[in-house]
């Protein structure tokens, strides 16, 4: 096949092929999570740094004396010189991709955090008895759910509560400064703050 003279097109029609058929279905929710995921970075890297996100993408990957060690690359040493660093999240890669060879940009592809929801799983949260005591049982369910960042209608689908209901939630616990939204694409996301953080993680 790759000998024939039509074998570009033949593979790039079986590409398209397996898109519609396997992921087009599919691709709201995944740019979603891969959406919700670049807002947790970026919260990542305000709050605590380039390191701290650079090794929470993978266990594989360490930040070390300025540089990144990740443990499965065979390369040797690769130097950015002054090129930067694309970081792309995906939810069908398993463990971590690093494309580092000219012509092309560096590049680590990793995880995403929050796959499950392509599934159309529901989250199982545990509900402190503490933080419910607090805020209630609904926004304490809301805010456990927000480990990474969220649009109401992601955690009304997961948490099977209605939109509305969720919303209002949403808005007098952002009122409170225990969370905060931003744009992505299409989406507004919420994401816990750094007091939010504290409360959640003395609770459990």
């Amino acid at each position: 096949m790759l000998d024939s003279t039509d074998a570009v097109s033949r593979i790039a029609e079986a590409m398209d092929q397996a898109w519609h058929e396997l992921l087009a279905a599919d691709r709201p929710q995944l740019r979603a999570i891969c959406e919700r995921d670049v807002v947790h970075r970026v919260g990542v890297i305000g709050e605590h740094g380039w390191a701290a996100t650079i090794e929470s993408l993978h266990p594989g990957i360490a930040w070390h004396a300025g540089g990144i060690e990740i443990d499965f690359f065979r390369g040797g040493t690769v130097r950015l010189a002054g090129d930067g660093l694309v970081l792309i999240p995906s939810v069908v890669v398993g463990h971590i991709a690093a494309h580092l060879e000219d012509p092309w940009p560096r590049t680590l592809v990793y995880r995403a955090r929050g796959t499950a929801a392509l599934w159309g799983e529901q989250e199982t949260v545990p509900q402190p008895d503490a933080l419910t005591a607090l805020v209630g049982r609904a926004r304490a369910r809301l805010l456990l759910a927000l480990d990474s960042p969220a649009s109401t209608s992601h955690l009304a689908r997961s948490l099977a509560m209605a939109p509305g209901a969720v919303g209002d939630h949403l808005a007098i616990l952002r009122g409170a400064g225990l969370l905060v939204r931003a744009r992505s694409g299409r989406s507004v996301l919420y994401r816990r703050t750094p007091l939010c953080e504290a409360l959640v993680a003395g609770s459990v």
